[in-house]
């Protein structure tokens, strides 16, 4: 057989390729071997049935938390990755220099999907995140230590992509900016670009995002007040533009307590959609409202986000955003990484993080997705728990959770 894998008939939209047509994909040795409008089913070993689906890159989640077992806020990355269309998680900074080492031994190295990383500026990471337990890893100054994070770089530099911050009240405590400019240390000396967390005052807004340079990513790019980007009056903020313009990157992060339709809205109408959409999944979230960035990203095509955009965001913006050419494309030669989607039609109530709900006519599931050439298909995606999971999240929505941890109490 000339190819190991066809996926055959399906809509191939490749925004990095400037591609949206009915296209049939092979794969041989893990890589894209052949993309054309007919390619004979008798060429492969295996075929995938792709008609009526929509076959895009591997979506790579530029924000999650998948250091399970070692952080109380990870979850599986295995686990998620074919009913979430995802191929590479980007984990935001659950593990700094500490315990680096531990995250790649015991999770990144025994993951079958593709796990890179951001280390965080504190030395042991997140390591207070529950329902009980609120513990800023920046709080203490002494964790921020710039050359720990260096080392760890140079020592994982196969699988770190940026240096990570939690900055604000509940991260950082009484430690106002220095955790930003701490971080900014080390990801000037690594070379590598900062993703910058910003919940409660102090520090604002207006402190931490002059200090972002290009190529340095805002996630919670549409986070609700205090913090967010635009007045009450729904106009965007002065110095939001002045970062988009600078080349600052605009992340979702949807996580617990950092996505607002209204903020969403105000900024999409104003010409500020997000480079990258995410979703900052971890144990707190995963049952709602984030759920996983299929959720988040049929939330922006609710919104009025286009579908070529809203898959860009989610392939060729953060392959780009961590510098790996080789994501988020179906080139020729490129990984053999695909997500198979389908837009399923129905009513569905998306919820943000502050308990407002819009309803949507369709929303995006994965049938399967193929890493390094192998099919994955996505057992649970006709699971009627999976359904009444999404539907009873809607109902009950777990605003006092994120409340707790990020302080948007609407009380």
């Amino acid at each position: 057989m000339q190819f190991d894998l066809l996926l055959k008939g399906g809509r191939l939209i490749d925004p990095a390729a400037g591609l949206d047509a009915l296209r049939d994909v092979a794969i041989a040795n893990g890589r894209v071997a052949a993309v054309d409008a007919d390619i004979p089913a008798d060429s492969a070993a295996q075929i995938v049935d792709a008609a009526g689906c929509i076959v895009t890159p591997g979506l790579v989640d530029l924000h999650s938390h998948v250091y399970w077992g070692g952080t109380s806020l990870g979850v599986d990355a295995d686990r998620l990755a074919a009913k979430s269309g995802t191929t590479t998680f980007i984990d935001a900074g659950s593990a700094g220099a500490g315990n680096f080492l531990g995250f790649r031994r015991h999770v990144m190295e025994r993951s079958k999907v593709r796990i890179l990383a951001y280390v965080n500026i504190s030395f042991a990471g997140i390591f207070g995140f529950s329902q009980t337990v609120s513990v800023g890893e920046c709080s203490d100054l002494r964790l921020c230590e710039p050359r720990e994070v260096v080392a760890a770089v140079r020592e994982h530099r196969d699988v770190v992509v940026g240096v990570k911050v939690r900055s604000g009240k509940h991260a950082g405590g009484t430690s106002g900016i220095a955790p930003v400019d701490l971080a900014l240390e080390a990801a000037d000396q690594a070379g590598l670009p900062l993703m910058a967390h910003i919940d409660e005052p102090p520090p604002g807004r207006s402190e931490v995002l002059p200090r972002l340079r290009k190529g340095d990513i805002l996630t919670h790019c549409f986070r609700p007040f205090p913090n967010a980007p635009v007045f009450a009056s729904g106009a965007v903020r002065p110095d939001m533009r002045l970062a988009r313009e600078r080349g600052v990157i605009f992340d979702i992060g949807h996580g617990m307590g950092s996505f607002d339709f209204a903020v969403a809205r105000a900024m999409l109408e104003e010409g500020l959609a997000p480079d990258v959409i995410s979703s900052d999944v971890h144990l707190y979230c995963v049952d709602g409202p984030a759920f996983d960035i299929l959720v988040c990203m049929s939330k922006l095509l609710a919104l009025g986000m286009p579908l070529v955009e809203v898959l860009r965001a989610a392939t060729q913006a953060p392959a780009q955003a961590i510098a790996r050419p080789d994501l988020g494309t179906l080139a020729i030669g490129t990984v053999g990484d695909v997500a198979v989607l389908r837009q399923r039609p129905g009513r569905f109530t998306f919820v943000d993080a502050v308990g407002a709900s819009l309803v949507a006519d369709q929303r995006l599931v994965c049938e399967g997705i193929v890493i390094g050439g192998t099919w994955w298909p996505n057992e649970a995606v006709n699971d009627v728990s999976e359904t009444e999971r999404f539907v009873a999240h809607a109902a009950h929505t777990h605003v006092e959770v994120a409340a707790r941890h990020f302080g948007h109490r609407h009380d």
